[in-house]
């Protein structure tokens, strides 16, 4: 099948690919249109992969104020050069990155920054309420595993659904930037403020 110049235009406004990236995902797809992104997000994520070892010293500490100046969050994301830290897309990114954590309230950016205690104080809970529902001994710790994950998801920012799209998780939209981006990016920190909440 001909790839014309129209469609390429099409996948690169869609995807941000580079035209040969895209000429080369529109052949391996037959020009189909959907199974094209897919094909650049597998290359993407594959990359995005390779990227992840690399150091993240650049990036900016973005603010995002909400309801009024009611709830603030300051946000630390890093990347490995100054010019994508410039970039639209990361300043995007940061700002969507801000409204999660407004939103959702993490309290952690990743399940290996949970505390030891933390997670054993919640699986002791989990086994007891498994226990008292009275299920069987040797299906509980299937049970608090499935839980530990809606655990995780309520408290690590990575875990958490998207705010903007509830069937991609917050990590699967920062490994898409990765790959659009070509540089490895990370969360270093967060805080969230609320107006009168000094605890």
């Amino acid at each position: 099948m001909e790839i014309s110049a129209g469609m390429v235009k099409e996948l690169r406004e869609k995807t941000g690919a580079g035209i040969m990236d895209c000429k080369e995902a529109l052949a391996a797809s037959e020009g189909a249109m959907e199974d094209a992104v897919d094909y650049l997000r597998k290359k993407g994520l594959q990359a995005a992969d390779k990227r992840s070892a690399r150091a993240t010293r650049e990036g900016v500490v973005h603010s995002y104020i909400h309801g009024g100046g009611r709830l603030g969050v300051l946000v630390e994301v890093n990347c490995e050069t100054d010019f994508v830290a410039r970039t639209d897309d990361f300043q995007e990114l940061c700002k969507d990155l801000g409204m999660q954590i407004a939103a959702s309230n993490p309290q952690y950016v990743s399940i290996d920054q949970v505390p030891e205690e933390a997670i054993a104080k919640e699986r002791n809970i989990l086994q007891e309420q498994a226990r008292q529902s009275g299920r069987p001994e040797n299906v509980i710790e299937k049970i608090v595993d499935g839980r530990m994950q809606k655990y995780y998801q309520e408290v690590c920012l990575l875990e958490q659904p998207f705010v903007k799209d509830t069937d991609r998780t917050v990590n699967d939209v920062l490994r898409d930037n990765i790959a659009k981006l070509g540089e490895n990016i990370s969360v270093a920190r967060f805080a969230r403020f609320v107006l009168g909440d000094s605890a």
